[in-house]
C-alpha cells in the first residue's frame, strides 16, 4: 500500500505524527465490515486475528475487493502487532509503504503479508502474529 501524499509531507514539515499515522493505518473499513457482517469483533487483538482467520473467504470472487481486504487485513495485522508487541512501531519506508518495525530492528511487511493471506489464506494471520511476538 503506497500511500505517496505521507512521503510528500514527512519532505515538506517533517514526519507525521506517529499516533495519528497509526489511527489512520487502524481504520481498515472494509475488513471490520466484512468482519461485522461474518459476526467478528475486531478489537485489535491477537484473538481477533484467530477469528479472521476462520472466515470463509466470500472475497476472493471479487477482484476489486480482493485488493483492498488485502491492504486493510495486512494493516489490521500491523495495528495489532503495534498495539500489543513491546517497542513494535509503524514505520513509512521511503517508497511509501507501511511496515512494521521490531525492537530488534527487523522490518515486517504487514501489507504484503495481507495480501498473501486474502488471495491464499496462508500464512494465517494469527500465525505471522505469533512469529512476530516471539522475536
Amino acid at each position: 500500500m503506497n500511500i505517496p501524499f505521507l512521503g510528500n509531507r514527512r519532505q515538506k514539515i517533517g514526519f507525521p505524527d506517529p499516533a495519528g499515522i497509526a489511527e489512520l493505518l487502524a481504520e481498515c473499513e472494509l475488513l471490520r465490515s466484512q468482519a461485522y457482517r461474518e459476526g467478528v469483533r475486531l478489537d485489535d487483538s491477537a484473538a481477533s486475528l484467530e477469528a479472521l482467520d476462520q472466515l470463509v473467504p466470500r472475497w476472493r470472487d471479487d477482484e476489486e475487493t480482493l485488493h483492498w481486504l488485502g491492504n486493510d487485513a495486512g494493516l489490521y495485522l500491523g495495528t495489532v502487532i503495534v498495539r500489543t508487541v513491546p517497542g513494535a512501531a509503524w514505520e513509512i519506508r521511503s517508497d511509501g509503504q507501511p511496515v512494521v518495525r521490531l525492537t530488534s530492528g527487523r522490518e515486517f511487511d504487514v501489507v504484503d503479508s495481507g495480501h498473501e493471506w486474502a488471495v491464499n489464506g496462508v500464512p494465517e494471520l494469527s500465525q505471522l502474529y505469533a512469529e512476530v511476538a516471539e522475536s
